[in-house]
């Protein structure tokens, strides 16, 4: 059954929070080391304080946050008592703020907050998406938590907050966004709905991005009103984004990106840049004959404006590309580049290829791998090819 499904009220700008906090008496923020010492969690608290709400706030989140730093906060969530829920931050922040909010009501603790994500990088579209993702230590496992009932009641998108994001980080979010949307555009579940978010969300990639980028080598007092409107359009990107794929759902290039990011401690975003172009040759059949989706890159060229002639042409120069604004904004041709050795890759690649098909994004692709076609992909990716 095909459904579009968003929640959260999104606001543009900081003055958002005048409207969040009226009638609000307790503020919970849920953020990092960083944040809190940096004085950035201010964002949250000044507004806070001037209207009168007591703040409480939850530093301790790390990346991939762990069955016992969400036990911690929902002790101090429980204690406290807060009617509205801050998190402030990147993924991990906004993870760690849906898995407490939604365990604490589950258990019967108390009721939920008022959630509100404000994300400070531009890269996963948390904000709009019904999924979190627990990490066990002890078990080297990640656990998915899938329910509506994660999904925050608002969102704060403010170019202001991404200012002192290196550019290296600007650049694997930027190329996660752009995932997120192809993988959603091809994707076996799209619709109408999912496609109108994906096609502005690429687009705006391939428009602001680069800018975005050099935009990140300045100094936060050198940027100029032109710097944040990229960084505010790919914060918007980031959004749109999630929006698609929280209801289209993801494929092998995010199935493949788990496993060798997990393993080899690639960032996330880098990873799928990594791989995204030898994923877009294989689903079109670039190797073999055009499949159905080759219809769906050759769409995007038009919607990218890159529209060049035939059906085979239009589609294989969206990926060409795609593959061009990966290596300009400074992401590794290949998994080797990225430093990998080849005798750890080769090792690893069998355990790589069985978490990639068991993964649950595999399953909305739009052309399920065999497992030979799972390992020739990953060997492509790690030597790279000449398209």
């Amino acid at each position: 059954m095909d459904s579009y499904y968003v929640k959260p009220r999104i606001y543009m700008e900081r003055e958002g929070l005048n409207e969040i906090l009226k009638g609000r008496s307790k503020a919970l923020i849920i953020t990092d080391k960083f944040m809190y010492e940096s004085g950035k969690v201010n964002y949250v608290t000044d507004i806070c304080l001037r209207m009168g709400v007591e703040v409480s706030i939850f530093a301790e989140v790390k990346p991939d946050p762990d069955i016992a730093t969400i036990t911690n906060g929902i002790t101090q969530m429980t204690n406290f008592k807060p009617d509205v829920l801050f998190a402030l931050g990147g993924g991990s922040a906004i993870d760690c703020a849906k898995a407490m909010n939604y365990l604490a009501a589950k258990e019967g603790m108390m009721e939920k907050a008022f959630f509100v994500a404000i994300p400070t990088t531009s890269g996963t579209g948390s904000e709009v998406t019904s999924f979190a993702v627990i990490s066990d230590p002890d078990a080297k496992a990640k656990y998915p938590l899938i329910s509506d009932d994660l999904l925050p009641e608002a969102a704060v998108l403010d170019a202001e907050l991404t200012k002192t994001v290196p550019a290296s980080i600007t650049a694997d979010t930027g190329i996660d966004v752009l995932t997120h949307a192809i993988e959603a555009y091809v994707s076996v579940k799209a619709n109408d709905f999912t496609d109108a978010a994906a096609e502005k969300s690429m687009k705006i990639v391939f428009e602001h991005l680069e800018q975005a980028v050099k935009a990140a080598s300045k100094k936060p007092e050198e940027l100029t009103p032109e710097d944040l409107r990229h960084r505010q359009k790919m914060h918007n990107a980031s959004c749109l984004a999630g929006m698609a794929f929280s209801n289209a759902g993801l494929g092998i290039n995010h199935s493949m990106a788990h496993a060798l990011g997990g393993h080899f401690h690639i960032p996330h975003g880098r990873a799928n840049g990594i791989l995204l172009p030898y994923v877009m040759q294989f689903n079109c059949g670039c190797k073999t004959s055009l499949t159905p989706a080759s219809d769906r890159y050759a769409r995007m060229s038009k919607v990218l404006w890159l529209d060049s002639g035939t059906h085979r042409e239009n589609a294989f120069g969206t990926i060409r590309a795609t593959k061009q604004l990966v290596k300009r904004v400074g992401i590794p041709k290949t998994i080797k580049d990225q430093g990998v050795k080849e005798k750890d890759f080769m090792d690893a690649l069998d355990g790589l290829v069985e978490a990639a098909l068991a993964d649950s994004c595999t399953a909305t692709n739009p052309k399920i791998p065999t497992r030979e076609e799972m390992r020739e992909l990953f060997l492509t990716a790690y030597k790279g090819n000449n398209m």
